[in-house]
Protein backbone atom coordinates (compact mmCIF):
# COMPACT_ATOMS: atom_id res chain seq x y z
CA UNK A 1 0.00 0.00 0.00
CA UNK A 2 1.08 3.76 -0.82
CA UNK A 3 0.67 6.52 1.24
CA UNK A 4 1.44 9.76 -0.01
CA UNK A 5 1.97 12.68 2.55
CA UNK A 6 3.10 15.82 3.63
CA UNK A 7 4.96 15.86 6.87
CA UNK A 8 4.03 19.61 8.10
CA UNK A 9 0.29 18.42 7.75
CA UNK A 10 -0.81 17.62 10.97
CA UNK A 11 -3.29 14.77 9.83
CA UNK A 12 -1.04 13.42 7.92
CA UNK A 13 1.56 12.65 11.01
CA UNK A 14 -2.02 11.45 12.66
CA UNK A 15 -2.47 9.16 10.01
CA UNK A 16 1.01 7.78 9.78
CA UNK A 17 0.92 7.17 13.91
CA UNK A 18 -2.24 5.14 13.14
CA UNK A 19 -1.07 3.25 10.32
CA UNK A 20 1.77 2.45 12.65
CA UNK A 21 -0.21 1.66 15.85
CA UNK A 22 -2.74 -0.36 13.75
CA UNK A 23 0.52 -2.38 12.15
CA UNK A 24 -0.47 -1.89 8.59
CA UNK A 25 2.10 -2.22 6.20
CA UNK A 26 2.50 0.81 3.80
CA UNK A 27 4.97 2.97 1.79
CA UNK A 28 5.52 6.55 2.72
CA UNK A 29 5.81 8.75 -0.58
CA UNK A 30 6.07 12.48 0.07
CA UNK A 31 3.54 14.26 -1.60
CA UNK A 32 5.19 17.32 -2.83
CA UNK A 33 8.76 16.10 -3.62
CA UNK A 34 7.16 13.28 -5.41
CA UNK A 35 3.91 14.79 -7.01
CA UNK A 36 1.54 12.20 -8.45
CA UNK A 37 2.12 12.36 -12.05
CA UNK A 38 -0.60 12.65 -14.54
CA UNK A 39 -0.91 8.91 -15.31
CA UNK A 40 -0.91 8.01 -11.63
CA UNK A 41 -3.66 10.38 -10.58
CA UNK A 42 -5.41 9.13 -13.54
CA UNK A 43 -5.18 5.26 -12.22
CA UNK A 44 -5.94 6.19 -8.76
CA UNK A 45 -8.79 8.36 -9.96
CA UNK A 46 -10.21 6.04 -12.10
CA UNK A 47 -9.88 3.16 -9.20
CA UNK A 48 -11.35 5.04 -6.84
CA UNK A 49 -14.98 5.70 -7.97
CA UNK A 50 -14.70 8.81 -5.80
CA UNK A 51 -15.48 12.56 -7.61
CA UNK A 52 -12.60 14.01 -8.86
CA UNK A 53 -13.02 16.81 -6.72
CA UNK A 54 -12.12 14.72 -3.83
CA UNK A 55 -8.60 14.23 -4.78
CA UNK A 56 -8.00 18.17 -4.40
CA UNK A 57 -7.09 19.61 -1.61
CA UNK A 58 -9.56 22.37 -1.12
CA UNK A 59 -8.60 23.63 2.13
CA UNK A 60 -4.95 24.59 0.73
CA UNK A 61 -3.33 27.63 0.12
CA UNK A 62 -2.46 26.53 -3.63
CA UNK A 63 -6.34 26.16 -4.77
CA UNK A 64 -7.39 29.00 -3.48
CA UNK A 65 -4.79 31.20 -4.77
CA UNK A 66 -5.67 29.61 -8.38
CA UNK A 67 -9.12 30.46 -7.89
CA UNK A 68 -9.99 26.65 -8.45
CA UNK A 69 -13.51 26.81 -6.38
CA UNK A 70 -14.74 28.89 -9.32
CA UNK A 71 -12.61 27.39 -12.44
CA UNK A 72 -12.56 23.18 -11.60
CA UNK A 73 -16.41 23.28 -12.91
CA UNK A 74 -15.66 25.07 -16.40
CA UNK A 75 -12.60 22.31 -16.48
CA UNK A 76 -12.70 18.56 -18.11
CA UNK A 77 -11.63 15.86 -16.40
CA UNK A 78 -8.37 15.51 -18.38
CA UNK A 79 -7.66 19.46 -17.14
CA UNK A 80 -8.20 18.63 -13.82
CA UNK A 81 -5.66 15.45 -13.81
CA UNK A 82 -2.83 17.74 -15.69
CA UNK A 83 -2.92 20.34 -12.85
CA UNK A 84 -3.31 18.02 -10.22
CA UNK A 85 -0.07 16.76 -11.21
CA UNK A 86 1.36 20.17 -11.49
CA UNK A 87 1.85 20.59 -7.79
CA UNK A 88 1.61 18.20 -4.71
CA UNK A 89 0.29 21.00 -2.43
CA UNK A 90 -3.08 20.61 -4.32
CA UNK A 91 -3.29 16.65 -3.76
CA UNK A 92 -5.77 15.69 -0.86
CA UNK A 93 -3.71 14.20 1.51
CA UNK A 94 -3.05 12.06 3.01
CA UNK A 95 -4.03 9.59 -0.30
CA UNK A 96 -3.82 6.23 0.58
CA UNK A 97 -3.42 3.68 -2.90
CA UNK A 98 -4.33 0.07 -1.75
CA UNK A 99 -4.78 -2.89 -4.32
CA UNK A 100 -8.16 -2.31 -4.73
CA UNK A 101 -9.04 1.04 -3.32
CA UNK A 102 -8.09 4.81 -2.86
CA UNK A 103 -8.54 6.91 -0.31
CA UNK A 104 -8.57 10.67 -0.01
CA UNK A 105 -8.03 12.54 3.64
CA UNK A 106 -8.58 10.66 6.81
CA UNK A 107 -12.28 9.58 7.82
CA UNK A 108 -10.94 6.83 10.78
CA UNK A 109 -13.84 4.64 10.64
CA UNK A 110 -13.84 4.20 6.16
CA UNK A 111 -9.84 3.62 7.18
CA UNK A 112 -10.47 0.60 9.40
CA UNK A 113 -13.14 -1.25 6.75
CA UNK A 114 -10.25 -1.08 4.36
CA UNK A 115 -7.19 -1.98 6.41
CA UNK A 116 -7.71 -3.37 9.55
Amino acid sequence: MLVLVYRKCSTCLKVLKWLEDNKVVFTERPIVEENPSYEELKEWYEKSGLPLKKFFNTSGLKYKELGLKDKLPTMSEDEQLKLLATNGMLVKRPLVVGEDYVLTGFREKEWEEKMV
